[in-house]
């Protein structure tokens, strides 16, 4: 089942919420002919909110040897990065936005989604931030030390992003330990949950929603820090 609806900021960008998990090739599939859609010309960029069953994923620069235990099935996909876990609990956030009339610039744009997602965190009292040589959206983690919170991945094809970010909000942090996250382990995973917030995937939902003109905005030339 689905909510979706035009963003108010941006009519022409579709917010789309699901309130059940997505396997994960079907949403694949789904992004792949809505990618082509819009750089055709006749569909409209899309915000996809959901989750996944349990699954691993690889992207461009996955190397086996981070393939420690894997507990899932492992997908390739075209994204950027390496391995990542997805399941119940963690946000997922697929953005398909025609960078063709939004700047051209890739860079920019990802800077804009991780900006995204460290503005949301801070809405609910969460201080996160991104780390040289190290992708992803990381904070401090109930032990003191750094841990990575959110991951980001994309792929633009004819100017059309696809693919996006992942936050954790409650999902079971075990599950990580198949594989070494996204090539990078000396630092662990964390979530909301983990750090004694209580956020639900509608409020989170709803917390990226508030924002989104601020990211839109962003990827005309306006710096979201």
């Amino acid at each position: 089942m689905s909510h979706i609806h035009a963003l108010e900021v941006d009519t022409n960008v579709e917010w789309r919420q699901e309130v059940t998990p997505v396997p994960y090739l079907a949403a694949l599939a789904e992004q792949e002919a809505r990618n082509a859609a819009i750089a055709s010309g006749p569909a409209r960029e899309l915000i996809w909110m959901l989750e996944h069953p349990p699954v691993y994923t690889a992207g461009t620069s996955a190397s086996l040897e981070d393939l420690r235990n894997p507990q899932f099935e492992v997908i390739e996909t075209g994204r950027g990065g390496r391995y990542t876990y997805h399941g119940p609990g963690q946000r997922i956030g697929y953005v398909l936005l025609n960078l063709a009339e939004r700047g051209r610039d890739v860079r920019s744009f990802v800077h804009a989604l991780e900006g995204w997602v460290i503005g949301t965190l801070a809405d609910f009292g969460v201080e996160s931030w991104r780390a040289e040589g190290r992708i992803g959206i990381w904070t401090r983690d109930i032990d003191g030390g750094e841990a990575k919170i959110g991951a980001i991945g994309v792929r633009v094809r004819k100017w059309v992003t696809m693919h996006g970010f992942s936050v954790n909000i409650a999902p079971n942090l075990d599950h990580f330990g198949g594989i070494v996250p996204c090539g990078i382990s000396e630092f662990g995973v964390t979530s909301l949950e983990r750090l004694g917030l209580d956020v639900s995937l509608e409020q989170w939902d709803s917390a990226m929603e508030r924002r989104a003109g601020e990211f839109l905005s962003a990827l005309n030339g306006n710096t979201v820090k």
